[in-house]
């Protein structure tokens, strides 16, 4: 049954601006074989991360002849079979970029991607890289655990932050697009601001981790804490400057 308004003058419908938080996948390849793959590995390791996120597939870094061409159709299908949802294409222009509307992506040149610059002691990240795009989302309550967490679990809070009442083991990952607070000892690894929220911060009792991140910047226990923190309550925030984005690591205090 249809339902029409009884006030002639109010109109059926409204259209108004909207914000819709995305992810980028940035191709440094147009071998849509080894995309596949490397999506298969990197979301092997978060199964579940980007389920059902809108994507917007960025070409920019791509060097292509005149006569080249990407195999959207192939992308596209790798995409879907990974839960994500592609609905832009970014650097593409002319016969590329009318190939790619032929397959329902709209152009998204003015998109605003957030590059960041791991830590130069940090591993490099192997393409294709899965980003956030600007701007971050709101966050709604805190998901709270109130058990620790043992090796080989992993948590994510999914537009919000995270509670953890107690340890977080080593081989134990929390995920969180906003803030962790680890009332406990963290020594797995730890990643805030997942879809690029730069104003994230990780908050631990004992802060000792495997790993820890915010907004795509991460260090790993590959380079030593310093001893001010290590093993004490600390935070982690992310700090901007000439060379790019850092972690700050400082002590908690009472």
């Amino acid at each position: 049954m249809s339902i029409v308004s009884e006030d002639p003058h109010s109109p059926c419908i409204e259209i108004k601006s909207a914000d819709l938080s995305l992810v980028a996948l940035l191709l440094k390849t147009t071998d849509v074989t080894e995309v596949t793959r490397a999506l298969a590995d990197q979301l092997a390791e978060s199964p579940g991360f980007f389920d059902q996120d809108p994507l917007v597939i960025d070409i920019s870094a791509l060097t292509l002849l005149e006569d080249e061409t990407i195999d959207f159709k192939g992308l596209i299908a790798a995409l879907h079979e990974h839960a994500l949802v592609p609905l832009a294409i970014k650097g593409a222009s002319g016969r590329l970029l009318d190939l790619a509307k032929g397959h329902g992506l709209v152009d998204a040149s003015d998109a605003r991607i957030r590059r960041s610059m791991p830590m130069a002691e940090a591993a490099s990240t192997q393409a294709p890289v899965v980003e956030p795009v600007a701007p971050a989302p709101t966050y709604s309550s805190a998901m709270r655990i109130d058990k620790p967490l043992r090796s080989g679990q992993q948590i994510y809070a999914k537009g919000r932050d995270l509670i953890v009442m107690g340890m977080v083991n080593a081989g134990a990952e929390v995920i969180a697009d906003g803030h962790i607070h680890v009332y406990g000892t963290l020594r797995g690894k730890a990643i805030a601001g997942a879809r690029g929220n730069t104003q994230a911060q990780i908050f631990a009792q004992v802060m000792e981790p495997e790993l820890i991140s915010i907004a795509g910047v991460y260090r790993t226990s590959e380079n030593p804490l310093p001893k001010d923190v290590l093993g004490q309550p600390a935070q982690v925030s992310l700090q901007s400057g000439p060379d790019g984005d850092k972690l700050l690591i400082t002590p908690l205090k009472n």
